[in-house]
């Protein structure tokens, strides 16, 4: 079995952060998500990267992989030391559902599932663990605004389970007596579903607040506009003030996460200039460049 390099999967140090795995997690979730991606490789790509970001966002995880791997190098034979099957984990890796996908180098480290198995991280005949049991569960952004309903399969349980609206990413889902089995004669534990929301080409959700990108047309910049928005909640006429540049932030109160209070929309306007594809297009830009005394890079020969 061949060492894999989580770290490197990812593009971050060993010593990197949570906030700075996070971060490039869904940049690379980003160019590879197989519903925006244009890569050849793609789909095997997001495998990979869910895969690392499984483990490393798990803070058990990702110090038995750092004890495991410590001197390790990509590709080198690798297997665990012996009794490692024996090992168990609270938390299921990456998302619920989705481990069966995960290469097995995971599995020989985690189990097929995230090592949350109450037989054993390679499902043999391992002690039996008790209490509480948590899980990941994967939502689109969009699902926070309507509520959702989601068919969760956990080793050998498959669970329908019920996303309440106004939901956020960090949030956790208790689902009493859902948990670990116990002893005999015992209550089993609960079941708590971490809530993480699938990584989005256009909206990102921070608490309750949502951030996206305005495409603007020069016009609509500079002389002020109302335009339809598609936005995560559903369609909004949104002001463009006159004037607007590119990186100007606006703010659309109440259009966030739904909750008590909602959170609000923040939109990041991004110039986008049209091609000059025909003679009369040329032409008005070249009447505009007559017309115009305007430096675009007069800032830069003053600083």
């Amino acid at each position: 079995m061949e060492f894999r390099d989580y770290y490197q999967t990812l593009g971050v140090e060993r010593g990197a952060s949570a906030d700075e795995i996070k971060k490039a997690y869904r940049k690379l979730a980003r160019k590879y998500h197989p519903d925006v991606s244009k890569e050849k490789d793609a789909g095997k790509r997001m495998a990979e990267v869910n895969e690392a970001y499984a483990v490393l966002s798990d803070p058990e995880k990702r110090k038995a992989y750092d004890e495991l791997g410590s001197g390790a190098r990509p590709g080198q034979e690798f297997r665990p030391p012996p009794g490692w099957g024996e090992h168990q984990f609270s938390q299921y890796g990456g998302t619920a559902g989705e481990g069966a996908d995960f290469s097995d180098f995971f599995a020989e480290l985690f189990g097929r599932r995230g090592g949350a198995s109450p037989f054993g991280a390679r499902g043999g005949a391992g002690p039996r663990m008790s209490g509480d049991q948590l899980a990941r569960v994967v939502l689109d952004l969009e699902d926070s605004y309507s509520g959702a309903a989601r068919q969760l399969s956990l080793g050998d349980r498959t669970l329908n389970v019920k996303i309440p609206k106004g939901i956020r990413e960090g949030q956790v889902i208790r689902l009493a007596g859902q948990g670990y089995v116990v002893e005999q004669g015992g209550k089993p534990g609960d079941l708590l579903l971490e809530v993480q929301f699938r990584p989005h080409p256009r909206f990102q959700a921070e608490g309750r607040d949502v951030y996206m990108g305005l495409p603007v047309a020069p016009w609509e910049a500079a002389l002020g506009a109302v335009v339809n928005v598609d936005a995560p909640g559903g369609a909004l006429n949104v002001r463009i003030p006159p004037g607007a540049q590119t990186g100007k932030q606006l703010r659309v109160r109440g259009k966030g996460l739904p909750s008590d209070p909602p959170g609000d929309l923040y939109m990041d306007i991004r110039l986008v200039t049209p091609p000059a594809d025909t003679p009369k297009q040329r032409e008005l830009y070249e009447s505009m460049a007559k017309e115009f005394t305007f430096d675009a890079r007069r800032e830069e020969r003053s600083s």
